[in-house]
């Protein structure tokens, strides 16, 4: 019955193009085909998924741009902690558009960018690897005209601000390089433009990861990592750009040193900063230096490892496998970061409008919930907050006691009736930002100290 339907409607559609009545045609037919009457309910869907057929076979123009399934294909581009397959599945369900993952390390992101940007059609980048990028070309304006909740994007990006109070924004803050002077400009803007860097995606407020169970006494400030009484079960991120940051956060809560900016070290600063650190690790301060989020992962659920650089997603995935681990609150602070969408130059067509329409998607609330269920922060609020329950909000965004037993996105205990969240609100967590990761204008330099570093 329903393939009679879908032929009947392909032939109205094409009647009707011919000047025909569509009113009229639809009573010829119904007296030639003798077609049993039906309720005007059962015929709004008949003819809704006759038009999905039409639509698929080009016969039907001006629909939203939904995309019939491996029609459209957007190789998404980053780190492994931004790829979710629950959020694939729900783009393809919802979009009709094919997400494949291409996961790589932060560095290989930025690598791809500037040698390889015909490999991806949407990449997911931080924020602080953009001075890098931009002057490639490798990367295009996004027009924020064509993006729905431009707005209602977080005040922590657009203006540097958390529940109307400033934050931290040594380093590379996000609205520092948010918006270009031009669709094709390689120059950052300092006031708001038509024209964005990158569409946020998710951002956080960095600390370090502890397992309490085996630590047994409370934890407070950065100085802790360096602590001989940890020696040999401590860990550092080794990706040079960010761990320099952790570094000098506990640098300076030891009293060592008092940076201008954290972000921009002179050579004299970033000298001093591993001066310390190659002295903790020669120590035997380090049981390893991770650069990859699974790695982090291991080393925490293992006990191998109980005080470390760590990032939220990670502390939710041992934390899933029924493990204490807190991501702990520091008296000095956070180091924070952020990614974004990126589209390159080279993106045309359908596929660029594909990747605006994902892009939109991505921050019409559902996505959104899903990454802030994983400890995550999402580019906007409210459309997220719609897809949560209360109690979830509640427990995540405002730092409440859960009510009921909190989840992750598959199904994992992460809190139990009672328990809040690590770092409380959202408004605590995000306006107790210090820093942000970044590139520093004598990044060779700080690179060649780190590696010289970590083969030390």
């Amino acid at each position: 019955m329903i393939l009679a339907y879908v032929l009947l409607f392909i032939r109205l559609v094409l009647k009707n193009r011919k000047g025909i009545s569509m009113k009229k045609s639809i009573e010829d037919v119904s007296k030639k085909k003798n077609v049993k009457k039906v309720s005007r309910r059962k015929f709004v869907k008949l003819t809704a998924a006759a038009a999905g057929v039409a639509a698929g076979s080009n016969l039907i123009t001006g629909f939203p741009a939904v995309h019939a399934s491996g029609q459209i294909t957007l190789r998404y581009l980053s780190t492994a902690v931004n790829q979710h397959p629950g959020i694939a599945k729900k783009a393809r369900d919802v979009l009709g558009i094919n997400v494949q993952y291409i996961p790589v390390t932060t560095d290989e992101v930025t690598k791809r960018i500037i040698t390889q940007p015909n490999s991806f059609d949407i990449v997911d980048s931080e924020y602080f690897s953009l001075k890098k990028l931009m002057p490639t070309g490798n990367l295009v304006g996004i027009d924020a005209k064509r993006i729905k909740e431009m707005n209602n994007i977080v005040t922590a990006f657009t203006k540097g601000e958390v529940n109307g109070k400033k934050i931290g924004d040594q380093g590379t803050a996000p609205k520092k390089v948010l918006y270009l002077k031009g669709a094709n400009s390689t120059e950052f803007s300092s006031t708001p433009t038509d024209h964005v860097t990158l569409i946020p995606t998710v951002y956080n407020a960095d600390t370090l990861g502890i397992r309490p169970d085996l630590i047994k006494r409370p934890i407070n400030s950065w100085t802790e990592l360096l602590n001989p009484e940890f020696k040999g079960k401590a860990s550092i991120l080794n990706i040079p750009s960010i761990g320099i940051m952790d570094a000098a956060m506990v640098v300076e809560a030891m009293g060592e040193y008092k940076y201008p900016d954290k972000g921009n070290m002179t050579k004299k600063e970033i000298d001093l900063t591993m001066k310390i650190l190659t002295e903790a690790k020669k120590a035997g301060q380090f049981r390893a230096f991770w650069s990859d989020f699974n790695e982090s992962v291991n080393l925490m659920a293992s006990g191998e490892v109980v005080i470390q650089s760590m990032w939220a997603p990670a502390i939710t995935a041992v934390k899933s496998k029924g493990i204490p681990c807190v991501y702990q609150p520091l008296k000095e602070g956070y180091r924070a970061w952020a990614a974004g969408f990126g589209l390159p130059s080279t993106l045309k067509g359908k596929k660029l409008d594909a990747a605006y329409e994902f892009i939109n998607w991505f921050l019409s609330g559902w996505a959104g919930a899903y990454l802030n269920r994983q400890g995550y922060y999402s580019a906007v609020l409210p459309t997220a907050k719609k897809y949560m329950e209360a109690y979830e909000w509640a427990y995540w965004m405002e730092g409440k006691p859960a009510t009921q037993d909190i989840k992750s996105p598959s199904g994992a205990l992460l809190a139990k009736t009672g328990e809040t969240r690590d770092g409380g609100s959202y408004n605590d967590r995000m306006g107790a930002v210090k820093c942000w990761n970044a590139v520093m204008d004598e990044n060779k330099y700080m690179v060649r100290s780190w590696n010289k570093f970590i083969a030390a």
